[in-house]
């Protein structure tokens, strides 16, 4: 079969003919029908290690959507020819092996392909972040640090859609945050600006926001923990402005925060069940009846995943990034 694999040249990947994987007793076999792009996939490009491993060789993708195929034989709860949504390791192929506890059975007439392949892992980022961790509930005010991004843009919608009284998001590129609105932002935020704390809090009444959902990190830390209120929650999510920086402890004590990290690497099987269920009972209605959707940007064919991971890369697309495989 074809897959995507790490080029072994410290940057971008190759595609190879590699063996079918065959499902043990406790997973099954998808045929791949399209598979989104992530960050971890280009960061795992430029040397960190994400861990989608399968086989002969390392294959990328965390997300993807298909058709069971085979079957092992402790599986109960999927057959056949069922399409399914999957997370976890090895889905930029043309096969790929996923466990039940990773997948959700889908209606391609209700949910497109390209949709089907990126709606859950970001969904469930998000509502693990907002909900779980963040404490959110209904009437509460929520900042989506880089809502641009495909994962932001769900935030926004996720926030909306739950009740939020104050939904901001933020941008440093013109263009797309003149599009947060119509994603379910209330204000759009330039964190380039020097005053981009200040007008937060004004829209807060000096008070900050009660949860604040960073994907920068890096210098961004201290100013986020003063954008959000004392007692609030500042959850953890990326590190796209860096991975280190000068942290202000006594500002951290003074705001009294629950600061706290998320990541879906160092989940057990069972926590993943339960992200799933708990992201399945609050917000499925929302993607059945269309009011989440992921923003597509551009779907690639599989043979042109180094085009994907380039125009990510430079920071090109808005919403997300889809390789089809068939």
């Amino acid at each position: 079969m074809k897959a995507i694999t790490l080029s072994g040249s410290g940057s971008g990947v190759k595609l190879i003919e590699i063996n079918k994987p065959s499902p043990g007793p406790d997973q099954f076999l998808v045929k791949v029908r399209t598979c989104g792009l992530n960050r971890s996939d280009l960061l795992e490009t430029q040397g960190q290690d994400f861990g989608h491993t399968s086989g002969e060789a390392k294959i990328l993708g965390s997300e993807y959507a298909g058709e069971i195929v085979e079957i092992g034989s402790n599986v109960k709860d999927f057959s056949l020819g069922q399409y399914v949504i999957c997370r976890g390791g090895s889905g930029w192929a043309e096969y790929a092996l996923s466990h039940p506890s990773r997948a959700i059975v889908f209606n391609p007439e209700k949910l497109s392909w390209e949709q089907a392949c990126c709606i859950q892992g970001n969904l469930q980022t998000m509502h693990d972040a907002i909900v779980t961790n963040g404490n959110f509930t209904k009437g509460q005010s929520i900042f989506i640090q880089g809502a641009s991004s495909a994962v932001g843009l769900i935030g926004l919608q996720i926030a909306k859609s739950l009740g939020a009284s104050l939904v901001l998001g933020s941008s440093t590129n013109d263009n797309r945050r003149n599009k947060l609105k119509d994603y379910g932002a209330d204000h759009a935020i330039d964190t380039s600006k020097d005053d981009w704390l200040e007008n937060v809090l004004n829209l807060t009444e000096g008070k900050g926001v009660d949860v604040l959902i960073d994907m920068l990190s890096g210098d961004y830390v201290n100013k986020n923990m003063e954008a959000t209120k004392i007692h609030g929650y500042l959850i953890n999510i990326g590190r796209l402005a860096g991975i280190n920086t000068d942290f202000n402890c006594d500002l951290h004590a003074k705001r009294r925060l629950h600061y706290i990290g998320t990541t879906g690497r160092t989940r057990s099987q069972e926590e993943h069940v339960e992200v799933t269920r708990k992201c399945s009972n609050d917000l499925g209605k929302f993607v059945d009846n269309g009011e989440i959707r992921h923003v597509i940007d551009k779907v690639f064919k599989l043979e042109e995943a180094n085009d994907a991971l380039e125009m990510m890369n430079e920071n090109k697309h808005f919403g997300k990034l889809i390789l089809k495989i068939s």
